[in-house]
């Protein structure tokens, strides 16, 4: 695993064309309650991507999603962060080296690929999911945690170039600096039981399903409802809830437990 230093210190050179779009239009989503998917569009016009996460790694507690976003028909961030969380993360390879740079008070860029992973971590969440590298981008935030910005990779994309990595780890501290603003911007949520006790019946039941990684066609086959009925309980929870997508359901849920 490569890890490089971002040099915060250091002059930032914006890119030119399409680039320099995609900053500004990351920069432009600051605060926007769908900033997770709206992120990803706009890195993916920096360098192509598959997905994004945003989560924080404890040293003594599981880790905690912030949010996500994904370029492909099925949102699968929630399940494959799900599978890391459920004890993955203990044994993640990568943690070490970045955790002993971010103490000394770097941030610093990564660059995995799936082959250097434990087994199961490969299997369960790369392998499953069709990724093959990540770049991630890692801080030490105000309450000590480990603070990553994860890009990914499908195995459909050519592997990230030198290039590639030479412009994120240049545009590094300025892509941390916005994700960190907006994480500070968002609305405080409502407790998490509180939120979920505001369902009906069939809400939860929908919600419910949904957490442990069902689709709507098998939800509806178990609750004995049209597909159809199925998504409207699923747009009146996530209405209640003040989200819009499945990792956010995942999130909240993380926070109930």
């Amino acid at each position: 695993m490569e890890i490089r230093s971002l040099r915060p210190d250091a002059a930032v050179h914006l890119p030119q064309g399409e680039a320099a779009g995609a900053v500004a239009g990351l920069i432009g989503c600051i605060g926007d309650p769908q900033f997770g998917q709206r992120g990803i569009e706009q890195l993916a016009r920096l360098l192509p991507l598959g997905w994004w996460t945003v989560y924080r790694v404890f040293d003594d507690a599981p880790p905690v999603l912030h949010f996500g976003g994904c370029l492909q028909a099925e949102d699968c961030v929630a399940d494959a962060f799900g599978a890391y969380r459920d004890g993955l993360w203990r044994h993640d390879r990568a943690l070490g080296g970045i955790r002993e740079r971010v103490a000394r008070g770097d941030a610093v860029l990564s660059h995995l690929h799936a082959l250097e992973l434990a087994p199961e971590h490969r299997r369960r969440v790369f392998q499953r999911h069709g990724l093959s590298e990540r770049l991630s981008l890692s801080c030490e935030d105000a309450d000590g945690a480990l603070l990553s910005v994860n890009l990914y990779r499908h195995e459909s994309q050519a592997a990230f170039s030198d290039p590639e990595r030479d412009t994120l780890q240049s545009l590094g501290p300025l892509l941390l600096s916005c994700v960190v603003r907006h994480l500070s911007l968002r609305p405080q949520a409502a407790p998490a039981v509180a939120a979920f006790a505001s369902l009906t019946k069939r809400e939860r039941e929908v919600c419910d399903r949904l957490l442990r990684g069902w689709t709507h066609d098998g939800i509806a086959a178990d609750l004995q409802l049209a597909p159809a009925t199925v998504k409207t309980y699923r747009d009146r929870a996530f209405e209640r809830l003040g989200i819009h997508q499945r990792h956010e359901l995942f999130a909240l849920a993380l926070q109930q437990r």
